[in-house]
């Protein structure tokens, strides 16, 4: 017999040398320990701000340790799509891929309808995708802008796959350097490429205008109908098949559907995690993929090969058992010189990632992530192996209670939920004859009494719906892989001001903590389901995001108040613990700044990431805990807040960069801290020549630190107009300061 020699696997695991950082890890965490043994063998010769900071110090020494857990044994995954078995093109497994957006003011339909063409455009056979698009503002400028952008596709699709375009999305690829784009290309491709161009234009024009001066009545005026005299949240559902690939022609346009989900004032529609339920309906009834892709309206596909990486992970992986979903990073293309705000998240992705994929795999990040249909509908790993003997009852019995009351009473979605259990990828042929099945299974009301939101698909009760899925997935015992070839699979647009930054900070840390009190918390999976012990670690450390608030805001506030109360929280300059303190302030700051050169970024990138870190943990993250406290004591609950989203020709350059206020409460804390650490200041100025200024030194130099740490807020205070921090905000602070100050001064 001749031997055969087995195929190499489409993906290798990479362990990182990251012998350097371990090294670090270990002496922070020595340090932090040691001082900690410090504190409480002095306890008894200081108050309380010594208490205090033994408290904070506790907490920063836990945080670290999850840290050190989390980035001990990174991971890298590279995927090799042309190690992919030579499969017959009807053998290609299907993909549906579900854009949401929610408000065409925030978030431009010109940004959606890019995402949209790039995903159209991607590097796959076009019979085996379809494309939803969630629109849960119910706008008829957002449906119009889809049937526009489906003419559009119909020729940007085939111009994508002549020329082997790299960039799918147009407003990207034709803002590119043109010299490059046109080189060593044939003759035919300069008319064409101008051509397609005109007509991207055109269809920016078209978008715009609809959106100032409304749709034009001679265009859709039948389609247009059903928007007429409906609100926003209360209207019936909308199902439109904008394109439908009859011929199943795998190098014609996908399918293309518009949907729009019931609402109705008395139900609840659980935001973001209820619309992808209703996609995971509707697409299981039209097309019923056995993989889904979702991203959010301005994440478009950057990387043409991106669903051939995945599928290198997913189905390569063992048995199929091991990966429950594909989740690539969130990059983001409209970063500004140096990322002022700190919101380009590259380092925490780069090295977060790789440590979570040496666990059991990355969290679920909301969008660029690829889903086994059968894994969000339930299915546990060890359920994979014994499916033709657990799946027998489905099979024999649609009718069957149980699967009623998972799924809901669509005698036609459950036969779909079945096969997709079976892992049968036979989709219907024409999808126009399921329209009428489709608006069953995305009225409001179709949930009630089922397992939706609990047990199967996106989880209900948090605003991070992602993370509470993700978590839901992990805890059956599957495994996630993180998908990061080159060049970047998914490029989005982050928040371009200080506020929507705060903001969009506030939801991820409300609803991570949401999850924390939570039923499905990772400390209780850890114990009753298959989630492991180190990623429930993992897990702990990206959800206590809001309760770093606290003793971050108190160790803020220490130098302050040691400085007004003639106390201290640290050792005096000539004790051996001051070497301490020094030490892990050097190790922390040499440790991440090694972390931002090796990405590639600049030390102002790194200066501004801390800065941000400490502005966030103390306004955003502060008001997301006492948002979860309001809740949780029934006195309000929990709002999910879109985050704007801007045209990159839309951002005023004079704004870049620079931080602007208005009167949200969420700079109050911000103000505050700098007003209190002014006085201080001035306080120790004035008591320079006593003889507790020299114990004071440290308190001193941390108090100035601070400021510097809120420096926007500083230039807030004189600034003007929306650069400086309005009156009704400083007032409020300064209230807030001397009530400080005089308290301070009556405990002590």
């Amino acid at each position: 017999m001749a031997n055969t020699v087995s195929p190499p696997p489409p993906y290798e695991r990479i362990p990182c040398n990251n012998h350097i950082f371990r090294v670090l890890d270990i002496a922070v965490l020595f340090l932090l320990t040691s001082l900690l043994v410090y504190r409480l063998l002095t306890l008894k010769d200081h108050g309380f701000a010594w208490l205090l900071a033994l408290l904070c110090e506790s907490w920063f020494t836990f945080v670290w340790l999850l840290t050190v857990n989390l980035k001990w044994n990174p991971l890298v995954h590279k995927t090799y799509p042309e190690r992919l078995p030579q499969r017959e093109e009807e053998l290609v497994p299907a993909v549906d891929m579900f854009v949401t957006t929610a408000d065409p003011v925030l978030e431009p339909p010109i940004i959606t309808m890019n995402t949209v063409l790039s995903l159209l455009a991607v590097d796959y056979p076009a019979h085996k995708l379809a494309c939803y698009v969630s629109d849960d503002g119910c706008s008829p400028l957002t449906f119009y802008s889809l049937v526009e952008t489906s003419k559009f596709a119909k020729l940007w699709v085939p111009f994508c796959n002549k020329y082997n375009v790299q960039v799918r999305a147009p407003f990207m690829y034709f803002s590119s350097d043109e010299s490059m784009l046109l080189s060593d290309k044939s003759p035919e491709f300069h008319p064409e490429f101008q051509a397609m161009k005109d007509e991207y234009e055109g269809l920016s024009r078209k978008i715009q205008e609809a959106a100032k001066k409304g749709i034009p009545s001679c265009d859709l005026i039948s389609d247009l109908d059903v928007f007429s005299n409906i609100e926003r949240r209360n209207h019936p559902t909308i199902i439109k098949i904008i394109w439908e690939n009859k011929e199943c022609d795998s190098h014609g346009m996908p399918h293309l559907i518009y949907v729009s989900r019931e609402k109705r004032l008395k139900h609840p529609h659980h935001y973001k995690a209820g619309a992808m339920n209703i996609l995971t309906r509707v697409s299981g009834l039209m097309t019923n993929a056995p993989f889904m892709l979702n991203v959010d309206c301005d994440m478009f596909a950057n990387n043409p090969k991106i669903v051939g990486h995945a599928m290198c992970l997913l189905l390569g992986s063992r048995k199929e058992v091991e990966a429950g979903f594909v989740q690539s990073p969130q990059i983001f293309y409209d970063g500004l010189k140096d990322d002022p705000f700190g919101n380009q998240l590259v380092v925490m992705q780069k090295y977060m990632g790789r440590g979570f994929d040496g666990i059991q795999g990355p969290l679920y990040g909301g969008t660029g992530c690829f889903h086994r249909r059968k894994v969000i509908y339930g299915l546990c790993p060890d359920e994979l192996a014994g499916q033709a003997k657990t799946l027998t009852s489905v099979t024999a019995n649609l009718g069957d209670k149980e699967m009623l009351k998972i799924f809901g009473n669509s005698t036609e979605f459950i036969k779909s939920a079945a096969q997709a259990l079976q892992g049968n990828t036979n989709a219907p042929k024409t999808i126009s004859n399921l329209v009428a099945a489709a608006y069953q299974v995305a009225g409001c009301g179709y949930e009630y009494g089922t397992s939706w939101g609990t047990e199967v698909g996106w989880q209900y009760g948090s605003t991070t719906e992602d993370v509470l899925t993700g978590l839901t997935i992990h805890s059956r015992g599957w495994k996630s892989v993180y998908c990061n070839p080159e060049p970047p699979p998914f490029l989005g647009c982050a928040p371009s001001a200080g506020l929507a930054t705060l903001t969009q900070q506030k939801r991820w840390a409300t609803g991570l903590l949401e999850i924390l009190i939570s039923r499905k918390s990772p400390i209780v999976a850890t114990f009753t389901a298959k989630l492991q012990f180190r990623q429930c670690l993992a897990y702990v450390m990206i959800l206590v995001w809001a309760l770093r608030s606290i003793p971050e805001l108190c160790y803020v506030l220490l130098p302050a108040f040691c400085i007004i109360t003639n106390s201290n929280f640290l050792p005096k300059v000539d004790e051996p613990a001051t070497y301490g303190y020094v030490g892990v302030f050097l190790i922390y700051n040499i440790y991440t700044i090694l972390e931002y050169l090796e990405t590639g970024l600049s030390l102002r990138a790194w200066w501004n990431r801390q800065r941000m870190s400490i502005i966030t943990s103390t306004s955003a993250w502060l008001f997301a805990t006492l948002s979860v406290i309001l809740k949780i004591l029934g006195i309000s609950e929990t709002v999910f807040e879109i985050t704007q989203k801007d045209e990159s020709s839309s951002i005023d350059d004079s704004d870049a960069g620079r931080f602007t206020f208005d009167g949200s409460p969420i700079f109050v804390p911000g103000t505050t801290i700098v007003l209190l650490q002014i006085l201080a200041l001035v306080m120790a100025l004035l008591s320079a020549g006593d003889r507790h200024c020299e114990s004071r030194f440290g308190e001193v130099l941390c108090s100035f630190l601070v400021v510097m740490y809120f420096w926007p807020f500083l230039k807030g205070l004189f600034g003007r107009g929306k650069y400086g921090i309005p009156l009704s905000t400083i007032c409020k602070s300064a209230v807030l300061s001397f009530s400080f100050v005089e308290l301070c001064k009556r405990a002590y």
